[in-house]
């Protein structure tokens, strides 16, 4: 029998929800002790309780070594899930489900590791007594077949009911879940749940969930748009200068604006992607600059020569500058021989980037937590500061260590309108470059 991939209702309607719980208690005691059962699973939970069982995992316990992730790191999950824009969109179309107080809304991350919930004090009460918490881990591996891991691992909409479920103690409860998927790349973001005792079962639950998965992911390429959008209005007028073959692109690779090259939507873009001259399958070789956002792409005449290979070489200095006279609205702009853009920082980012500026040699996070903070133990809050800013800058912030573009030269103007040029090499620490 081929499975169904779309959504599908753990039950039929009209189907007496307590007489069907104990067929499956009596299927899953028989197929969980190898004894003869008296009907088959469903053909998704048939899969995942062979999942399962192949992995050893405990239908008494689950994984027992599984802990739940701290407030910082839980909030670090949240920034970089790409699920952070849409959370609200998400709670408004299930509002309907949750309002009577029964059941509770949960966003997890592609990990499974649950993000958000929402529900009255008494259902959050008992999910707590499951371990169903924030910070907690719901894949598959880690507390058996449930609608957020199944959706995950199976990559559909799934609801799951009663005995259903692979943990003996998850059988009192029903719940139904979908994948959300990240319209630039195809990849599952996370899934949205719902869930609340078995006896709240209804086999419309799985279709809503399921549509407001898939109006999340219209929002997520609403999102992407505007993103495209905001590029394009920056590039287009350098393109436009150049009177030379260019394209603009976003950190994923799709196309904002193009000058004297074959219209496309998207290019695969190299790892580590840095400025410099990189060979690209479909361009040959090119120069990468950095926009906001973003990238100027350049096809190079070498693009064109036989024998071209991979790699990366120098490409024109860009000049980065930093203006911290007003505090209240720094400002950084970027030059190159193409042109130039600029973005307004937050005044922590502002500081981000002066601590960057005289460390050229980068900064690890817990570095930067001891100097903006005084305490190495907020990495995990610089982490989420730094996801944050490369948002916008990643063309010039580099990772591993957290450093400015190797090969730009950049200027700072401080509060008392001196500017410098800072080199390529390491400078003072913050505090000694305040003084």
């Amino acid at each position: 029998m081929t499975q169904s991939t779309g959504p599908e209702p753990a039950l039929a309607a009209g189907e007496d929800p307590r007489r069907y719980a104990q067929i499956l208690t009596a299927v899953y005691d028989a197929t969980m002790t190898g004894g003869k059962s008296p009907a088959r699973p469903r053909e998704v939970i048939g899969d995942s309780w062979r999942r399962l069982q192949t992995l050893g995992i405990d239908p008494e316990l689950g994984n027992p070594a599984e802990t739940q992730m701290d407030v910082s790191d839980l909030e670090l999950s949240r920034r970089e899930s790409g699920l952070f824009d849409i959370l609200d969109d998400l709670a408004r179309g299930l509002e309907s489900v949750v309002q009577d107080g029964d059941n509770i809304l949960v966003v997890a991350d592609r990990h499974g590791r649950v993000l958000w919930r929402s529900g009255s004090t008494a259902v959050l009460d008992r999910a707590d007594d499951l371990g169903f918490v924030e910070g907690a881990n719901w894949a598959e591996d880690s507390v058996g077949t449930n609608a957020i891991g199944t959706a995950l691992v199976s990559r559909r909409a799934v609801q799951i009911f009663s005995a259903e479920h692979y943990v003996r103690s998850h059988h009192s409860w029903t719940c139904a879940g979908a994948p959300i998927r990240d319209p630039r790349t195809g990849q599952v973001l996370g899934a949205i749940d719902v869930s609340g005792p078995a006896k709240t079962v209804h086999p419309t639950t799985i279709a809503l969930v399921d549509a407001v998965a898939r109006l999340a992911e219209s929002q997520l390429r609403e999102i992407h748009r505007s993103t495209l959008d905001r590029l394009r209005s920056v590039a287009a007028p350098m393109l436009a200068r150049l009177q030379s073959p260019a394209l603009a692109v976003d950190a994923n690779g799709w196309v904002a604006a193009v000058e004297s090259v074959a219209l496309r939507n998207r290019i695969l873009l190299p790892e580590d992607l840095a400025t410099g001259r990189f060979w690209l399958p479909t361009l040959g070789v090119c120069d990468f600059e950095p926009l906001p956002g973003g990238w100027l792409v350049r096809p190079t005449p070498e693009s064109y020569s036989a024998g071209s290979t991979s790699g990366v070489a120098d490409v024109g200095s860009t000049r980065i500058r930093i203006d911290l006279r007003n505090s209240q609205k720094p400002r950084v702009e970027v030059r190159s021989e193409v042109g130039e853009w600029t973005h307004e920082p937050t005044p922590r980012h502002a500081e981000i980037l002066y601590l960057l500026a005289t460390n050229r040699h980068g900064r690890t996070a817990a570095q930067m937590a001891a100097d903006l903070f005084g305490d190495d133990g907020r990495a995990i809050t610089v982490r989420a500061e730094m996801s944050r800013l490369r948002k916008h800058l990643a063309g010039i912030i580099s990772t591993q260590p957290y450093r400015l573009d190797e090969s730009a030269t950049v200027e700072v103007i401080t509060p008392s309108d001196m500017s410098r040029l800072l080199p390529h090499s390491s400078a003072p620490a913050i505090r000694a470059a305040r003084g």
